[in-house]
């Protein structure tokens, strides 16, 4: 409301209006196009896509969430599964083609039951009450403690995640990179566990060289290198001092104004700029550091006072990349010189050195007895291949903190979502409750479709295979995604985690409900050569 009128909504000439059935399977439509887009990118044998941007920019990716930031769609439906993308990969790092995938399926399920006149709050009652039944299942009879510390384990779950995507054929390389830096990163104080990968694991990419050459860091690697080409590039066991102040005189916030009346008096304010500081390094210098990290700048007179110390001085490093080398060498980030005491430096860096890496300089805070914070070097051919590496390298990352967080799997390859479907056809529910059963069978239907195999016989078959398991526990039977051959997913060592599967299923089966919620699409009018409406109608549209 504003000002205290009534909101109207006029419908002039020009506004678009649609409503009811042809809306819902329009959205229908939309949701299936997306899916159709993404359905390619799943499983070992994904293809890639091509995407180019306005400004000839190229993405080569099979990460859904990358492909669909990347496409633009007029359609709204469209544009909020897009977002679901988005969501999955912000929660949980994987599984965004799988959302989508699920998610059209699930609108597909529903479009024949709209023709029969069924309503759609029918349909959205039988789904919300599959998935209560779904993440049942899930928690109980279908998902597997794991042990954190089985290494083994761990290492099997993260390969499953990353051996779908282009970096599968350095998978142990890959998979070796995230667990080590998932386990540096971990932080358990009190009972309370963090794994900010986001903030703590930093991925450097530096083309060149092979992919083999990526590893992680014990410690920190930046792109700087010092502020004076006399100072040290090597020290072991270095005393390492972080600021978040500049080493160089104050200067006035906006215009300032000095007024002088004789010559003295502009010699005196050098000489009061000059003595601030050497205040400031005379501090520094009290607490012998080996190194100075500072966010600002660093003038040339502070240069001179560091060097003639034996300290060396990097300047404007990002607060990101400070607040890792504090958390690795254990240094407190200090505001005031002043303030420095012994307790601010850092000593749990083994070495400090600067390397040229193609025709640039890297600082490396290495060897920290306990970091916990960590930088992953990533070599490679091109830019592209670099990008893409980050990202699968990304979802491996995900994959290990959420089973750090909450230690459960699930049997991969389709497995997990034929036994599901199942569980609910047993049920023996009529209508849309089991159409939700059917839809989940599109991961193992695509898992075969993309590797070429017969889809009908290796679904016929794992049917039957679910179908006849009468022994306790899981059905481990799922699709190969390499051959398109029904295996057992215990010796194939093909694990998910559950919490990227409870995620896939509960934003897959909200977004068709939120979808099939909507019966109305309105549209306002163009404007007409700046922003006046063309009909006077119209202008009472933004009282909403």
């Amino acid at each position: 409301m504003f000002g205290g009128q009534q909101p109207i909504l006029v419908l002039s000439q020009n506004t678009k209006r649609e409503s009811g059935r042809k809306v819902q399977l329009e959205n229908i439509q939309a949701g299936k196009a997306i899916a159709d887009v993404i359905r390619t990118c799943l499983g070992p044998q994904a293809m890639l896509k091509m995407l180019m941007d306005p400004m000839g920019g190229i993405v080569m990716t099979n990460d859904g969430n990358a492909i669909l930031r990347e496409i633009t769609v007029q359609h709204p439906a469209a544009k909020s599964m897009i977002e679901i993308a988005r969501t999955q990969d912000e929660e949980v790092g994987d599984g965004t083609t799988s959302v989508i995938v699920l998610a059209g399926e699930m609108l597909a399920a529903a479009e024949p039951f709209l023709q029969q006149q069924i309503h759609p709050t029918v349909i959205i009652r039988a789904y919300r009450e599959a998935l209560e039944d779904i993440v049942n299942y899930l928690q109980s009879d279908l998902s597997v403690q794991l042990d954190v510390k089985d290494k083994t384990k761990m290492a099997d779950v993260v390969k499953a995640c990353v051996g779908t995507k282009f970096i599968g054929k350095w998978s142990d390389m890959a998979v070796k990179i995230a667990l080590d830096a998932v386990e540096t990163v971990t932080l358990n104080e009190n009972g309370r566990l963090e794994v900010d990968i986001k903030r703590y694991a930093k991925v450097e990419k530096i083309p060149g060289g092979a992919i083999e050459d990526s590893c992680v860091l014990k410690g920190v690697m930046i792109n700087k290198d010092v502020t004076h080409p006399k100072m040290r590039r090597y020290i072991e066991n270095p005393r390492i001092v972080l600021l978040d102040c500049s080493l160089e005189y104050k200067k006035g916030e906006s215009q300032t104004n000095v007024e002088i009346i004789g010559e003295q008096d502009f010699t005196r304010m050098l000489q009061i700029e000059e003595e601030f500081v050497q205040r400031v390094c005379a501090d520094i210098i009290a607490v012998k550091p080996d190194i100075v990290f500072t966010e600002k700048g660093v003038s040339d007179l502070a240069q001179h006072y560091l060097l003639k110390a034996g300290i060396t001085a990097i300047r404007r490093l990002r607060k990101t990349d400070n607040l890792r080398i504090a958390r690795a060498c254990g240094a407190t980030i200090v505001n005031r010189t002043e303030e420095l005491t012994d307790k601010d430096v850092g000593t749990g860096a083994g070495l400090f050195e600067i390397k040229k890496i193609g025709d640039e300089y890297f600082t490396f805070v290495t060897q920290c007895k306990d970091p916990k914070a960590c930088t992953i070097l990533l070599r490679g051919a091109s830019k592209d291949i670099l990008n893409e590496t980050e990202r699968n390298l990304q979802d491996a990352l995900h994959v290990a903190r959420n089973l750090v967080l909450e230690p459960r799997l699930v049997a991969g390859g389709g497995a997990v979502e034929m036994a599901a479907s199942q569980l609910l056809t047993r049920k023996q529910v009529k209508g849309p409750y089991t159409a939700v059963a059917h839809a989940l069978e599109i991961i193992p239907r695509t898992l075969a479709q993309n590797c070429g195999a017969n889809t009908i016989r290796a679904l016929t078959a794992l049917r039957a295979k679910h179908a006849s398991h009468t022994a306790a526990g899981v059905c481990p039977w799922g699709i190969d995604g390499e051959s398109g051959e029904i295996v057992d997913m215990n010796v194939k060592n093909i694990w998910e985690p559950l919490a990227v599967k409870l995620q896939i299923y509960k934003t897959a089966v909200e977004t068709a409900i939120l979808l099939l919620r909507i019966d109305d699409i309105v549209s306002g009018s163009k404007k007409r050569g700046g922003n006046e409406p063309t009909n006077p109608a119209a202008m009472a549209q933004g009282h909403e």
